[in-house]
């Protein structure tokens, strides 16, 4: 497990019950709000550069919210409405040139397992259903939107230095 956290160049994270607590807010006028964790955005916009990862997000829904959050952290890889997780998978595969080893996921829930079978490393949070924990290189002890993803972001970080020392 250590060694395939040196290899990661890319990280797909799914949005809600991963970068959110994946409860749904809606405002009296129906806009969606979602409540995303600043701890994990610090980890996305400056460890992961740091750390050489590319941040991207696959994720079954559509938001606004998403587009605004994925701009203010510089993830220029954004798909929503994937049914599909692994279409998408292929296409940043591709697009950077990478083996599945090098790309690693973090995702909470059904829709999230065929990408999870595929990826050289996978985490969930806490609260991940638990068909996703079963099949996960690394259960989160943070649930969802609460910090989960900057966990794993530190996990890799740390392991890394392992790895160099």
């Amino acid at each position: 497990m250590v060694e395939n956290c040196k290899k990661i160049k890319l990280l797909i994270m799914d949005v809600d019950g991963t970068l959110t607590d994946g409860k749904m807010y809606f405002s009296s006028s129906g806009e969606e709000i979602k409540a995303f964790n600043a701890k994990d955005g610090c980890g996305i916009a400056v460890i992961l550069p740091y750390l050489g990862i590319i941040p991207a997000i696959i994720t079954g829904r559509i938001s606004n919210c998403v587009v605004h959050r994925a701009k203010q952290l510089e993830i220029t890889d954004v798909f929503q409405n994937a049914a599909k997780k692994l279409v998408q998978l292929e296409e940043l595969k591709k697009k950077y040139n990478l083996q599945y080893d090098e790309i690693a996921v973090v995702g909470d829930d059904l829709n999230d397992l065929e990408i999870f079978n595929v990826c050289g490393f996978s985490a969930c949070p806490a609260d991940a259903c638990e068909e996703i924990k079963a099949i996960s290189n690394l259960v989160l002890s943070r649930a969802g939107g609460n910090g989960a993803v900057r966990e794993l972001i530190e996990f890799i970080k740390d392991k890394r230095v392992e790895v160099e020392t």
